[in-house]
């Protein structure tokens, strides 16, 4: 392999029960990772979780506002390593509740915390991926309630389908910058450490969503804006990301976040 870094993959939410399958799958196939987080806290558990990992580093930093989002991106723009992808994985926990229980302003702050983070961070990080050598992806992780209301999870059943809409809008728009943008729909909750005990059978782990997300990014040529995180498309992908990067071709961009 050449002397020049290899691109790396940008996850946003990389902390996250969800995010941490995303990372771990990344980092099997051999790619190098990026995680931004706001919270130094859960970046250095991040980080030892995946000590024996050399290709994972960590960006302090936030998405919760434009001028932030803007930061991150100025940051990430400085780094030596090309950017080959970024993971939008960013979601908190679903909320319970109903909507008719709650006042407008609730909902109304509920759409600025679990939708406008998504939107500041297409903004300002989808240019990045604009002119490069090689196919470039933008992917939002989506949850089952963003096409199908759950009952009693009114509030989040809201903000996941405005999501899901903005990844459409943002498949379209992306297209003249030349890259790819899609949402990876998982169809069903995701099996975690901390709800194990209670999970069906059909739930996907993280790692097997980390998984379907990695063969999205490596071989997969399906164009729709809406891709599902089916089982039978996890398996292990062939060569993700783990490509020459030619000398002539390198973004040499001084400093490092």
């Amino acid at each position: 392999m050449s002397g020049t870094l290899a691109p790396e993959v940008l996850v946003l939410g990389g902390t996250g029960s969800v995010g941490q399958g995303i990372v771990a799958a990344l980092l099997e196939a051999g790619s190098p990772v990026l995680v931004v987080g706001r919270d130094p806290g859960r970046l250095a558990a991040l980080r030892e979780q995946f000590a024996d990992e050399p290709g994972l580093e960590t960006l302090l930093g936030s998405l919760g506002d434009d001028g932030s989002a803007r930061s991150v991106a100025e940051r990430v723009a400085q780094r030596r390593r090309p950017l080959a992808a970024v993971v939008d994985a960013m979601g908190g926990p679903y909320n319970r509740g109903r909507v008719t229980d709650r006042s407008g302003d609730a909902l109304l702050q509920a759409l600025q915390a679990d939708v406008m983070p998504h939107v500041h961070a297409g903004r300002h990080l989808l240019p990045l991926l604009q002119g490069g050598p090689h196919a470039r992806r933008y992917v939002v992780i989506g949850g089952p309630a963003g096409y199908k209301a759950w009952a009693g999870h009114g509030e989040t059943s809201i903000t996941m389908s405005a999501t899901r809409m903005y990844a459409q809008v943002l498949h379209q728009e992306a297209q003249a910058l030349g890259v790819r943008a899609q949402m990876l729909e998982v169809n069903n909750p995701v099996c975690t450490p901390t709800n194990a005990a209670n999970a069906c059978i059909e739930w996907p782990s993280a790692l097997l969503v980390g998984r379907r997300l990695v063969s999205l990014l490596d071989n997969c040529t399906d164009n729709r804006p809406i891709v599902r995180c089916d089982t039978r498309d996890a398996e292990l992908p062939r060569g993700l990301l783990n490509q020459e990067w030619p000398p002539d071709r390198s973004h040499n961009i001084a400093g490092t976040a």
